[in-house]
């Protein structure tokens, strides 16, 4: 069986921010290089997942087996910081509702910025579709829906119907609203459930990654939301498959899923002759650690 290969294309620069890489010819789809680093004593997945940009839950799906909140000093981490760009054209922001990764492409230049995001829980999904920034605002005021005032009022914790701006305010320092005004990608005042299904809806960023994204772009840029479980990409002449966990909403059994990737690898790679390692398609799919894996390359 051959082994993956994770060498790649060069990494620009790794910060508290987001991840910027060079974008590859439109023939080529896998981007950056998994890396593992050695954990501090007392480190958990959410302080190493914000050092580098990265949600915790994609953390926990490349460390399986590894306690991310009792971390050892020394504990070798690997870092998801790998990616099939999504299948969608690469303008504007892209966003991948089961990575739940966000994709910027500036205008007149050859980057990609990746950054973590959370996204609605099950029965306030993030909406799917081509959507654009319609407003953009640095210190927030939040006025909660009636419906989430109802929600917290149920839960005994009365929300007041205007939220005043600053560090406590739920959207964070900046926010953005989408042309559906009733998303917005903001801030919070919750860091650690970026990476996970948590809002109502909306779509949150690190504090540090919002202030990033919100200087980056304009009103007017184009939001692609989709939703993509299942990633297949080109490096060299080899194909790789990138699987995440499907929306609990969208969720099938495991035959179906892996039926779906070998029947998308197989066709993919049709008129390439290339080698097609099965096992290591149900394996993706099984494991779901959200990192590209090679499945198929020539002999």
């Amino acid at each position: 069986m051959k082994k993956t290969l994770l060498a790649a294309t060069v990494l620009l620069a790794a910060t508290a921010f987001a991840e910027k890489y060079d974008l590859p010819p439109s023939d080529i789809n896998v981007i950056g290089q998994v890396q593992q680093i050695s954990a501090k004593q007392g480190e958990t997945f959410y302080d190493i997942g914000r050092e580098y940009g990265i949600g915790y839950d994609a953390m926990e799906h490349a460390n399986q087996g590894v306690d991310g909140l009792y971390l050892r000093e020394g504990e070798q981490v690997l870092l998801p910081t790998r990616f099939i760009l999504p299948d969608a054209p690469r303008e504007g922001i892209v966003i991948n509702l089961p990575e739940m990764r966000l994709y910027y492409y500036p205008p007149n230049s050859n980057v990609v910025h990746v950054f973590a995001i959370g996204i609605g829980r099950e029965g306030w999904g993030t909406p799917k579709g081509i959507l654009s920034i319609k407003e953009k605002r640095a210190n927030p005021t939040w006025t909660p829906p009636a419906s989430i005032r109802a929600e917290h009022a149920a839960n005994g914790d009365p929300l007041p119907a205007v939220v005043p701006a600053g560090p406590d305010n739920p959207l964070g320092l900046f926010a953005m609203r989408l042309s559906n005004p009733s998303y917005l990608l903001h801030g919070t005042n919750k860091p650690e459930g970026v990476g996970m299904r948590v809002s109502h809806g909306c779509i949150r960023l690190y504090p540090e990654g919002i202030e990033e994204l919100f200087g980056m772009v304009g009103v007017g840029t184009q939001v692609n939301i989709v939703n993509q479980p299942m990633k297949v990409g080109w490096f060299g002449d080899s194909m790789y498959l990138e699987f995440h966990a499907p929306l609990g909403e969208d969720a099938r059994t495991l035959e179906q899923n892996i039926a779906e990737a070998r029947d998308t690898v197989h066709k993919s790679v049709a008129s390439r002759g290339l080698r097609v390692e099965n096992d290591l398609i149900d394996a993706v799919v099984r494991e779901e650690s959200g990192m590209p894996v090679e499945v198929a390359y020539y002999q």
